[in-house]
């Protein structure tokens, strides 16, 4: 049996979960988030406690995945879920117009990207980019998205990178001896 799946999920104030057999509805302060949960797992509000729980051992992955996935829809709408993303490079910079994202990465034209729906963006500075939204998987997806249009390359480090990452640099050619 899994661990994390065992693990009850206390539901914090201001937050309200519905479940319809294998749909769940968290509503809450942020906004409402839904999923179709899977058949073999079943999800239980008691009071304030969500439980799942599972028939059979077979499905161990399947019960800590619900579990994860449910407590990460409950955290979401009570608190938003944020990745940091930094510029590097002499001119890179990053800009936002309305709900547009326009960058310049080295490229003869700029790079523009729309906001999926649940998504803003921050630029707090040209060099940092904040992706803001209540869905986990939809932030950490858009932030991957905008890291793909420039990945941080290894000889001077220029690109875009998560806030967390690390770069592992290479040396440069050495000169002939």
């Amino acid at each position: 049996m899994s661990r994390i799946g065992k693990m009850p999920i206390t539901i914090p104030d201001g937050v309200e979960v519905k479940i319809d057999g294998h749909h769940i509805t968290v509503k809450g302060p942020k906004g409402t988030l839904e999923k179709d949960l899977n058949q073999n797992i079943t999800v239980k509000v008691d009071g304030n406690i969500i439980t799942v729980e599972t028939p059979s051992k077979e499905y161990g992955n399947l019960h800590g995945l619900t579990r994860t996935l449910v407590n990460n829809m409950v955290c979401g709408v009570k608190d938003e879920y944020t990745k940091t993303l930094q510029i590097n490079g002499v001119g890179y910079r990053a800009q936002k117009q309305g709900t547009k994202l326009v960058m310049n990465l080295g490229y003869s034209h700029q790079v523009i990207m729309d906001a999926p729906e649940g998504i803003t963006f921050d630029v707090p500075d040209a060099n940092t980019i904040i992706v803001r939204g209540i869905d986990k998987e939809l932030v950490g997806q858009t932030a991957a998205v905008v890291r793909t249009k420039r990945p941080p390359e290894v000889y001077k480090g220029k690109g875009i990178k998560y806030a967390e990452e690390h770069i592992r640099r290479k040396e440069g050619k050495t000169g002939k001896k």
